[in-house]
This record gives structure tokens, sequence and C-alpha cells, in this order.
């Protein structure tokens, strides 16, 4: 009877230790991992964002609120260069990255944590494979050009606001765009726009923007439509005119002097 009472106490022993001294489960890696960087992006955002944002991102009059706005508005914001912003204005234009990734991605993370929000996309949700692109071209003329032009060349706004050039934007930034809705554009979720739906339109912006994209119509002009041809129009067509209509008086007043 001892020597089973002493081989229970020692696997109980056993036990004890293994449990101790085991390795953490995967579960349990990521959640570490995922505080780690909250904290991260908790000192980061103290130094860079707080002062217009606030110091729990809850606002104020320099800066909107962050809580809920979620990992793919700061992927896309910092990720772009518009912020942190250099100064305040009607528009935050596209600058220079100052920001890794490894650190914008800690940086979601903490606004993440402040309320939920939109997550960062996946490759397979804006990759090309599976894409429509004609679709994609229906939807974009429908819901986009009419701030960003047919063909993704951006256009101006009131206010001095604008629709930035969609050409040379990467093509999670521009589905995080849909997503969140940046500065005067409105916001797509997937409850009004599919992931689908998002994909072809970005597989239409890659196909008329592509480097092996050839205009139907001969010189393209920028591609900025009516506006760019008119005054293609007034500058060659009307100098030319006007040019014949020289030579022709110069040429009947020299036949009625000889």
């Amino acid at each position: 009877m001892a020597a089973l009472v002493v081989l229970l106490l020692a696997l109980a022993c056993t036990g004890g230790l293994y449990a101790a001294f085991a390795p953490a489960s995967k579960a349990q890696a990521d959640d570490t991992a995922q505080s780690l960087a909250i904290d991260e992006g908790k000192k980061l955002y103290s130094v860079g964002c707080a002062s217009c944002h606030g110091t729990g991102g809850q606002g104020t009059s320099d800066g909107p609120s962050l809580v809920g706005v979620g990992a793919a508005a700061v992927d896309f914001q910092v990720g772009t260069g518009r912020m942190p912003a250099q100064q305040p204005g009607a528009q935050v234009p596209k600058k220079k990255v100052i920001y890794s990734q490894a650190e914008i991605d800690q940086l979601a993370a903490y606004i993440s944590s402040l309320g939920a929000g939109p997550s960062i996309p996946t490759a397979a949700q804006y990759g090309p494979d599976g894409a429509d692109i004609a679709k994609g071209g229906e939807l974009f003329r429908t819901n986009c050009a009419q701030c960003h032009n047919f063909t993704g060349k951006g256009g101006a706004l009131t206010h001095g606001k604008f629709a930035p050039s969609l050409e040379g934007v990467a093509p999670k930034h521009i589905y995080e765009a849909m997503q969140t809705g940046p500065q005067n554009m409105p916001s797509f979720p997937d409850t009004t726009m599919s992931q689908q739906n998002k994909k072809d339109i970005i597989a239409y912006l890659n196909a008329v923007n592509g480097d092996d994209t050839e205009s139907p119509g001969g010189l393209e002009l920028g591609g900025l439509g009516p506006v760019s041809e008119g005054l293609f129009a007034w500058i060659f067509g009307l100098g030319a005119l006007i040019a014949v209509a020289v030579w022709v008086a110069a040429r009947t007043a020299k036949a009625k002097k000889s």
C-alpha cells in the first residue's frame, strides 16, 4: 500500500513538472506574440500618433477617433505615407513611407485592440485569380469613375480635395481603401460590395493601367477624358485652321499683286 502511494505521488509530481516545463501550445504562442505586437504598437503610437489622435485613440480637434477603424485603415494610411500627417489640411497627400511593414503591423495590432474594425486583407482577397475584368470595369464606372476618372487617373473635387490617381497603387491598398473609405471616399464594406466585386475592380484597374495596355483609340492623351481631348482639339485643331487661313490669305494677296 505504501509503495502504491509513493508511485502515485511520483506520477503526480512528474505530471506537474511536465505541465510547468512543457512547450507552450500554438494558441498560447499566438496570444503572446499578439500581446507583444500590441505593446510595441502602443509605443510607436505614443510617439507618432497620440499628439493628434489622443493618448487612447479617442481623437482630438486635430485628428479623428481611431476606435473601431480596424487594422486595414492603419495599413492603408501608414502604408501609403499619408500618416503621420505633416500638417492638417483639406486632404492628406500620399508621401514617402517612414515605418517598416513590421512597425505598421504593430501599429495596426494596437489600433485593432481599441475596437473591432476591418482587418488587413489577404493576398487571396485582392489577387487576380478568379477575377472578372469586364465586371470590374462595370462596377468601377458605376461607383468610382465620377471621382477617379474611368481609368483611375484621378480628378479634382471641391474645396481643395481631390481623388488621387490609382495608377501604381498596390492592390492591397486599393482593397483597403474600398473597405475603409479614407479621406473623402465612401466606404464599401462586404455588405455593400462583396469581396469578389472588389477583386474584379482591382483586376480591371491592373488591366487598364498595366505596362502592356493598348489604347484602341490611338493617342490616349493621358486618359483624362474630354477635357484633355477638347484642349488638344482647340490648340492643335484650331491652330491648324488659323495657320491655313493665314497661308490662304497670303497666297491670295500675292496673286492679286502679280
